[in-house]
């Protein structure tokens, strides 16, 4: 469960900020540390009231970085971002799997602006038909985006896919055994669009 801003947290975040025997190394997921970010637990520092018995808190800090989401205590140096968990072991792992967690809400939002909530049919085959296509859809989508696009597209929405990639005004003509991209003429996502028929090319 995320942890919201409250007086209490803030307190103990700050009991321990200037603590560096406290903050371990966060971990990547192939097991490398993630540079500038660490991880504490700070159950000890705090009344964890309304929750179980057992429930701790486990806090990550990493360099503030531009478009970061709020964070949980003000800094200019680092966001800090908290969560509470029943489980055992050590804080740098618990948030190891936290982040992978993520991740995972991340892709299933993605489905869902994708046609995941959607029912069209009134038949129940139809619409689990309609699903299956969603999630594959959604898998060739972000296989492409990570294959094929760089910067902020290989993390881009399918909304912003959809108007700035998929939309684009242009056509394949095939030729002289070529195949030609042509595309209308200054649109500006032109480059993107050419860099990843190249790597598409590469790729097969």
């Amino acid at each position: 469960m995320t942890a919201r801003a409250n007086a209490r947290l803030q307190s103990a975040i700050y009991a321990i900020s200037a603590r560096e025997d406290l903050w371990q190394p966060s971990l990547a997921q192939d097991g490398t540390p993630r540079r500038g970010t660490s991880v504490a637990e700070v159950t000890d520092f705090f009344t964890i009231r309304k929750m179980p018995s057992g429930t701790r808190c486990i806090v990550r800090r990493e360099p503030l970085h531009p478009g970061a989401q709020r964070s949980l205590f003000p800094s200019d140096e680092f966001r800090y971002w908290g969560f509470y968990t029943d489980c055992e072991g050590d804080p740098v792992a618990l948030d190891l799997v936290m982040r992978a967690h993520a991740h995972v809400e991340d892709h299933i939002q993605r489905l869902k602006e994708s046609g995941l909530t959607r029912f069209p049919f009134t038949k129940f085959e139809a619409n689990a038909n309609w699903l299956m296509a969603v999630v594959m859809a959604g898998d060739l989508v972000r296989w492409f985006q990570l294959l094929c696009l760089e910067g902020r597209w290989r993390d881009a929405r399918p909304k912003a896919l959809r108007w700035e990639i998929f939309h684009a005004p242009g056509r394949i003509v095939r030729g002289a055994r070529r195949v030609v991209v042509r595309l209308l003429e200054g649109w500006p996502m032109a480059p993107q669009l050419l860099s990843a028929y190249q790597r598409i090319v590469l790729l097969t």
